[in-house]
C-alpha cells in the first residue's frame, strides 16, 4: 500500500514536499516514482528511483524536484522547489516490481490515491 501526503497549495516560486509511506513490503525491492496528472491532460511521468538509487526526471521538472528515498523508514519523497502553476496536479506515488525506471504509467503495477498540488500565480 502506497499513502501520499505534504500536497497544498502553494504560489509560484514555492516549495513543496511530497511523502509517500509504504507499507506491506520495503521500498528496496521497488523501482519507484513519481507521476502527475492535470485536469484533461494524460498521466505523465515526474520522477523515478531504481533499486541502485539511480534516478530519472521528466524534462519539465528537471533541475526543479529531487526525488529520494529511506529505505529504512519505507518512505518516497519528492522535493519541489520553484514550482509553477503548470505543475498543478494530482501527484501519484507509485511502484514496480521489475518494471524501472518508471516513465509510462501503463506499465506500472502499484499506485497510491493521490494528492492535490496547486501553484497559484
Amino acid at each position: 500500500q502506497l499513502v501520499e501526503s505534504g500536497g497544498g497549495s502553494v504560489q509560484d516560486g514555492g516549495s513543496l514536499r511530497l511523502s509517500c509511506a509504504a507499507s506491506g513490503d520495503t521500498l528496496s525491492n521497488f523501482c519507484m516514482g513519481w507521476f502527475r496528472q492535470a485536469p484533461g491532460l494524460e498521466r505523465e511521468g515526474v520522477a523515478a528511483i531504481g533499486f541502485d538509487g539511480v534516478t530519472w526526471y521528466g524534462d519539465s521538472v528537471k533541475g526543479r524536484f529531487i526525488i529520494s528515498k529511506d529505505n529504512a523508514k519505507n518512505i518516497l519523497y519528492l522535493q519541489m522547489n520553484r514550482l509553477k502553476p503548470e505543475d498543478t496536479a494530482m501527484y501519484y506515488c507509485a511502484a514496480d516490481p521489475l518494471y524501472c525506471p518508471l516513465e509510462l504509467p501503463h506499465r506500472v503495477k502499484y499506485w497510491g490515491q493521490g494528492v492535490q498540488v496547486t501553484v497559484s500565480s
